[in-house]
């Protein structure tokens, strides 16, 4: 018998629980590292270091409540799965037109025959693994086992796909992080000078300096690798791509899905722009808006005059 090397797959989900930890435990440290050991002590100081201080921790806590916020967002949101029984809207529909490249043969053995031959005639996307239809834009996880709606990847730090449903929520996650790594390295830079700079005179207890340099580091280095990853997504939200189909449309032609970069946008963030930076939806772009479902969207006309 074959060895299945995609069963390894599911043994990202215990890496993802040990993630959790991880971006709680970097949040800590910067927490004590800013608050109680540098910026706290400071508010006592009075004139420029008190004014200092204050507004460094009220952005501090403004930026981490929303990190906070957008992450477990992103956790807790199911991306979306194709709905039991779903199937086209009519056969003779050229799906293929809404979709990525088709997936070969259906299996003859998992699949009824009827299905099968249907999924065949029409051009119809089919999961094997699943055995059922694959709505436009949708793709399987091996690590979740499953079909993901607008997957865009499976994402060890959430612990879950970003796909449909909370693929807005994970890109304000990336946005408040490098707000709040960025915050943590500006305001421990002094410090962090400091402590090379006179460290034969430094008073400071050694865990405070331990403290001071970990967080310094760590959120130098975040910063610098979440913008990267916060560039190359709001260029795929400009074109209307994922990740996964960044690599397999064609790039001689323009994506059918790219409506403008304004539209584009709206599909992710929702019509309220006061909505934008929070992570949730309102009611009426749950309701109007069927890309938010994840089994429908809007192609791009000859004149681009393509309406939600």
């Amino acid at each position: 018998m074959a060895w299945n090397v995609f069963k390894l797959c599911t043994g990202l989900k215990v890496v993802g629980s040990v993630m959790i930890l991880v971006v709680l435990s970097v949040v800590g440290v910067s927490y004590y590292a800013v608050v109680v050991a540098n910026y706290v002590p400071q508010v006592w100081k009075g004139a420029l270091a008190t004014a200092t201080a204050l507004l460094v921790l009220i952005l501090f806590h403004f930026l981490l409540a929303m990190l906070l916020w957008s992450y477990f967002a992103v956790v807790f949101t199911d991306p979306g799965g194709v709905p039991q029984g779903w199937k086209p809207s009519s056969c003779e529909d050229d799906l293929e037109a809404q979709s990525l490249p088709l997936d070969p043969t259906p299996a003859t053995t998992t699949v009824p025959v009827s299905l099968s031959t249907m999924a065949q005639s029409a051009n119809v996307r089919y999961c094997r693994k699943c055995c059922q239809f694959k709505p436009p834009r949708c793709h399987h996880c091996s690590v979740c086992g499953r079909c993901i709606l607008k997957m865009d990847h499976h994402c060890i730090w959430v612990v879950t796909c970003v796909g449909a449903r909370n693929y807005k929520f994970f890109l304000l996650f990336l946005l408040y992080t490098f707000l709040e790594t960025t915050l943590v390295t500006v305001a421990l830079l002094p410090q962090f000078v400091a402590i090379f700079s006179n460290i034969d005179e430094d008073s400071s207890f050694p865990s405070v300096l331990a403290t001071t340099i970990l967080a310094f580091v760590l959120n130098l280095a975040f910063a610098l690798s979440v913008l990267g990853f916060l560039i190359m997504h709001m260029s795929l939200v400009a074109d209307n791509t994922t990740t996964i189909e960044a690599y397999e449309k064609k790039a001689s032609t323009r994506w059918r899905f790219d409506l403008g970069w304004k539209r584009n946008f709206e599909q992710v963030f929702g019509m309220r722009r006061i909505y934008w930076f929070l992570p949730l939806y309102t009611e009426d772009d749950l309701r109007r808006m069927t890309v938010l479902q994840g089994l429908d969207y809007p192609l791009r006309s000859d004149n681009d005059s393509q309406e939600f």
